[in-house]
């Protein structure tokens, strides 16, 4: 999400040097929640991070953060899949045929609650989370002492996670997210020492030699929605020597290219940090800081891809007919009054408005390079496809009436924009806060909606279902 009250916290920029000395700056910070791999799982095999799916549809989302107001959205999204019905007599709906979700702070929370319940998600997510004051437990107010605190490291430690793990997830680890069913679920975060995404998966926890499955959900979900100075960063242990299986060779080959992908290059680089010992703790925040659409870990996986398949299996290459990407974008429009005076921004307009260009900078440039990833990578699939022999295609148990090049590729943003202007100005005047009043929550539930049975991208992927 972005700064929870951001503009409260710059307000008084003259007294910050006093609240520094008056606070003396103390030291706010969370101990590391992440377990070493032990003696049993010292040798792990870096399992796979996709799931195996057993039809001919890929379907993916990723949920932009944004608060509540996010999360609201992207429920309001995963509402109207849960309406459209696909399959042999029309049995499942789309809801049960998400294979990824992927989560950025607002966002986050939906995608984490979606992949530990499924439908039944439906049921209270609403009452359980989005009717619920998140901030209740929270330091929010603009005082010396809080000004002090930020200056020392942030406002917050661990309040949102023991409030999300207590009020929300009941305690839920990643070993609830199992490799064999969909959907398999993405929290973003930013290393804010490297600079890169952190995805939260066994591809990163391998690379720290720790083991994922006990984790708490409630504290990847707090690291991916941690706005600096409103919340010290959520902190993870490395082990190394703590596992004896080698980085992945994809991992390798990037940090020994010169030439590669700067993304892929620096998120390999990251990692070997991680296992060689140059770091001992990783700082996370709010994922919206490098990847505020969370799509880094779709582009990564198609860029280290050494195969016209990967990242997928080549059984699964053979079979799907479908894909489709949904970005579902609760970012706020623009705002303010001082292009329309010849003085200011003001320095609260300034901090604000400059945190508003880099986030919305950063999420066109990744929407577009992963849109020119993803349609690159899907005509590589069928081009890969019509290349079968007739062995392979025997090999691969393909049938006598498959058709190479019956595949189809489709990626849509679904925003507030598609609903018009009046309509989105309202939506766009809705605080990025974790506490809204019913009536905007469910204004937002209806919008996200309404937006995705107005994308047209999304009805041709359903008729061709």
């Amino acid at each position: 999400m972005r700064a929870l009250n951001l503009r409260a916290w710059v307000l008084g920029g003259v007294a910050v040097a006093f609240a520094a000395f008056a606070a003396g700056c103390a030291s706010v910070y969370n101990l590391p929640g992440n377990a070493p791999l032990g003696t049993a799982l010292a040798d792990n095999n870096f399992g796979r991070e996709l799931p195996v799916y057993d039809d001919d549809v890929l379907l993916a989302l990723s949920f932009s953060g944004g608060g509540t107001r996010a999360a609201a959205f992207s429920f309001g999204v995963l509402s109207e899949l849960d309406r459209s019905r696909a399959g042999s007599g029309q049995s499942k709906s789309l809801l049960d045929r998400v294979d990824f979700v992927s989560g950025v702070s607002g966002g986050s929370v939906t995608a984490a609650y979606f992949g530990l319940k499924k439908r039944a998600a439906l049921d209270d997510f609403r009452e359980r989370f989005l009717l619920r004051n998140a901030e209740e437990a929270l330091n929010t107010q603009l005082s010396l002492g809080n000004i002090g605190r930020a200056l020392g490291g942030g406002v917050n430690d661990s309040q949102f996670t023991n409030w999300l793990d207590r009020n929300l997830f009941d305690g839920a680890r990643f070993e609830s997210f199992r490799e064999d069913r969909r959907p398999r679920v993405w929290i973003n975060a930013s290393d804010i020492y490297n600079r890169t995404p952190f995805v939260f998966g066994k591809t990163a926890f391998d690379a720290l030699c720790s083991d994922i499955r006990p984790y708490r959900v409630a504290e990847a979900v707090a690291a991916s929605a941690a706005v600096p100075l409103a919340f010290a960063p959520i902190v993870l242990e490395t082990y190394p020597g703590g596992c004896a299986a080698p980085l992945p060779a994809w991992l390798e080959r990037a940090r020994s290219d010169p030439n590669g992908q700067p993304l892929l290059k620096s998120y390999a680089e990251a990692h070997a940090r991680y296992r060689d010992g140059s770091m001992r703790y990783v700082k996370l925040l709010d994922g919206g800081l490098v990847d505020n659409y969370g799509l880094s870990g779709f582009s990564i996986g198609l860029l280290a891809a050494q195969r016209p398949f990967e990242p997928i299996t080549e059984q699964q290459a053979v079979k799907v007919r479908r894909i489709m990407f949904l970005v579902v974008d609760a970012g706020r429009g623009i705002s303010g009054d001082f292009a329309q005076r010849i003085e200011g921004p003001n320095g609260v307009e300034l901090v604000a408005a400059a945190a508003d260009t880099a986030i919305d900078a950063s999420v066109r440039a990744s929407y577009a390079a992963f849109s020119a990833l993803a349609t690159d990578w899907s005509g590589k699939v069928r081009r890969w496809r019509c290349g079968l022999s007739a062995a392979e295609r025997s090999r691969l148990g393909v049938g006598k009436n498959w058709r190479c090049g019956d595949i189809s590729f489709a990626i849509d943003r679904v925003s507030f924009d598609q609903l018009g202007p009046a309509r989105a100005g309202i939506l766009n005047a809705i605080p990025t806060r974790f506490a809204l009043p019913a009536e905007q929550v469910d204004l937002l539930i209806e919008s996200g909606a309404d937006a995705l049975r107005q994308s047209k991208s999304y009805q041709a992927f359903r008729r061709g279902l």
